[in-house]
């Protein structure tokens, strides 16, 4: 197994703060710290938090753990779980880099809601759902469904490994897409390097994002690769880590990922029943083109635009090539195609075993009634005759009534796979970037 590297987070500008515009409904959130330049670039206080800002949308963040715990994620972060197997809720930071708290930093871009670091994130009334994943591959898959069988409709991954996507990691993404979950993927930092092929980001059905910097100009070190479909801020985006301060950052992909999260996770707020088939479709069709003319391997189809993606009327014939790569993948795998459901089901393309036990459950009770009218007309007959039967047996009879017992079993239980092994201690995590502290000037909106 090859280790997992996480995409670096982001970058620094300048400091202050300002008011933002609640949406109808909200609590109030403070404006950001000036070096949220993406707050600029994306207009979020004006454009967006006036339509929605996240609310009843639980987004996965499989890192490494997010302390729960600081004032700036306060009642934001649900209990989640650690997939590598080593225990706990997935509510702690375990990210021991020399400069910990990548997951952290990826939660509260998303969410923060401002606190002692003034630091928020861009979808602040969404829920974060913890899955510690950290270094091992392995975790990824079981990771993944378990986002999924615990409500996220958006499953964001800043996380890569240079590997081509494994069968476990494109069923897990298929399993999301069956249940109307958007999984978002960063692309990579070595695309000036090796320039690596990375999983899950090149996994079918996987919206993969590449970096931007604040002048729209794709980042260096973002990766060059066909499966990339979108690009976000991500050059010089700095995060609230576990120690609860603001760090700048060179930036990456991470950020990047983690902001395309929020933006997706506003979408779904506004159109809580848009299958996830459209809603990566809305997010594809609003870019904005950046980098080379047309679709390139840096940014995709261009910079994400959450606002247009809010209000834009968006031809059903528009590219998905997420999608149809994920159908394409499902049809050669003999995998269910992604239902055009409402977001709120969770029903896979398989048989709906609810509905199956009510119809035998009800097979059940009718066979009993007729038994038990054929008895009770028998004791009818014998009572007529003299004879009353027996008397009640067993203890507690007259003061507890008959109990029922448990439901006949469908099958074994579905315990799922077995835990995964935790990450390779001898083995170094992957470090946050080196703090790069030179502010860029000349912040563009989209």
């Amino acid at each position: 197994m090859r280790r997992l590297t996480r995409t670096a987070v982001g970058a620094a500008l300048a400091i202050g703060m300002v008011s933002a515009t609640a949406a109808p409904g909200a609590a109030a959130v403070p404006g950001p710290r000036p070096e949220e330049w993406w707050f600029t670039t994306w207009d979020v206080q004006n454009k967006l938090w006036p339509i929605t800002q996240g609310r009843g949308v639980t987004v996965a963040v499989l890192d490494t753990g997010v302390q729960a715990n600081l004032p700036e994620l306060s009642g934001a972060v649900l209990h989640g779980t650690d997939a590598t197997g080593g225990g706990g809720d997935g509510r702690t930071d375990t990210d021991d880099s020399a400069v910990p708290g990548h997951g952290t930093a990826m939660a509260a871009l998303i969410a923060a809601h401002g606190g002692p670091s003034r630091f928020v994130g861009v979808a602040p009334a969404a829920k974060i759902l913890p899955v510690t994943v950290h270094s091992s591959q392995a975790a990824m898959a079981p990771g993944i469904r378990y986002a999924v069988d615990h409500g996220a409709k958006v499953i964001s991954i800043s996380q890569v490994a240079a590997v081509s996507c494994t069968s476990d990691t494109q069923r897990a993404v298929a399993y999301a897409i069956q249940h109307d979950a958007v999984v978002v993927a960063g692309a990579g930092n070595d695309g000036n390097g090796s320039n690596a092929s990375n999983s899950p980001a090149n996994c079918a059905g996987v919206l993969a994002v590449g970096a931007v910097d604040y002048k729209f100009n794709p980042w260096a070190r973002t990766q060059r690769q066909p499966y990339v479909s979108v690009a976000a801020p991500g050059a010089q985006v700095g995060g609230l880590l576990r120690d609860g301060q603001f760090h700048t950052s060179s930036g990456g992909t991470s950020p990047a990922t983690a902001l395309t999260s929020g933006a997706v996770a506003l979408v779904r707020s506004k159109f809580p029943n848009m299958p996830a088939r459209e809603v990566v479709q809305r997010i594809i069709a609003s870019a904005r083109d950046v980098g080379p003319q047309g679709k390139d391997d840096q940014s995709g189809y261009g910079l994400i635009r959450p606002s247009h993606a809010l209000v834009d009327k968006v031809s059903k014939n528009s590219p998905n090539p997420v999608f149809a790569a994920y159908d394409k993948w499902a049809a050669a795998n003999g995998e269910g195609a992604a239902q055009s459901r409402p977001s709120g089901s969770t029903a896979g393309t398989g048989p709906d075993w609810t509905r199956v036990a009510i119809f035998v459950g009800g097979v059940l009770v009718a066979i009993l009634l007729v038994v038990f009218a054929i008895v009770r007309a028998g004791r009818n007959r014998r009572r007529r005759q003299g004879y009353a039967g027996p008397p009640p047996q067993g203890p507690g009879y007259q003061q507890q009534g008959y109990q029922q017992g448990p439901p006949p079993s469908f099958g074994p239980p579905q315990g799922g796979p077995a835990p995964p092994p935790g990450r390779d201690a001898r083995r170094p995590a992957p470090s946050f970037e080196p703090p790069d502290q030179a502010p860029p000037e000349g912040r563009r909106r989209s």
